[in-house]
């Protein structure tokens, strides 16, 4: 099997991957909007790329792409020039965009009572989908709502995106909110509703993945 095969049969271990790249990237990117932009767009394209692999018809793919191609547009505008309101109507498109793409990962899992290598990937993919969605959602709410999050370093200080990604990734494994937490009303719910994402996710579609998995292992002649 080639490379552009492998990738063509496991698109959601592709976009996992990039993903977790991210994590360690956007550290070394510094904190312009210009490296910011550059990056989320490479990672809106990466979003579509999966939602093409595992489209059910080919309307759902162009709702992802009606979602992303503007978010692309505003992410270039927002990146040389300096107007807050570009970036936070492209974290609006892009939180739509994630949770979307989280969906129609959903339905590619739970499609079938087959457990292929590719949804399994599918499992750690559409977390990390969640994950950068709630993201986009905390920097409106940020936006809207001034001072809705907290941090031991700069309290009063606007949080950035990793600190809010961070937030977001550390609400939905359910480990804490360590040094960043919500202050303001809605920035609570959001956190809320997040944790309540995060545990049902794992409590109902991972069980249910190895479920499957293990029921056809044992199922196999032996």
């Amino acid at each position: 099997m080639t490379r552009v095969e492998w990738i063509k049969q496991h698109p959601s271990a592709v976009l996992f991957a990039v993903q977790i790249a991210g994590l360690l990237l956007y550290p070394l990117m510094g904190s312009t909007s210009i490296s910011r932009a550059l990056f989320n767009a490479f990672g809106v394209g990466i979003v579509l790329l999966a939602l093409w692999a595992v489209r059910f018809s080919p309307g759902l793919t162009w709702v992802g792409a009606a979602l992303a191609m503007p978010a692309g547009v505003l992410l270039a505008l927002d990146a040389f020039f300096d107007v807050p309101a570009l970036g936070i109507t492209s974290s609006v498109l892009e939180a739509c965009l994630y949770v979307y793409a989280a969906g129609c990962m959903l339905a590619y899992m739970l499609y079938d009572a087959d457990i292929t290598t590719d949804e399994m990937w599918a499992v750690g993919a559409t977390f990390t989908l969640l994950a950068w969605g709630f993201a986009h959602v905390f920097t409106v709410c940020q936006y809207v709502q001034p001072n809705s999050f907290t941090a031991a370093v700069a309290p009063e200080a606007q949080r950035t995106w990793i600190e809010l990604l961070f937030l977001s990734v550390t609400t939905l494994t359910s480990t804490g909110l360590s040094d960043i937490v919500p202050i303001r009303p809605v920035a609570r719910s959001l956190v809320m509703i997040e944790q309540i994402v995060g545990l049902a996710y794992v409590a109902m579609l991972v069980s249910r993945i190895v479920g499957l998995t293990m029921r056809g292992r044992t199922s196999e002649p032996k």
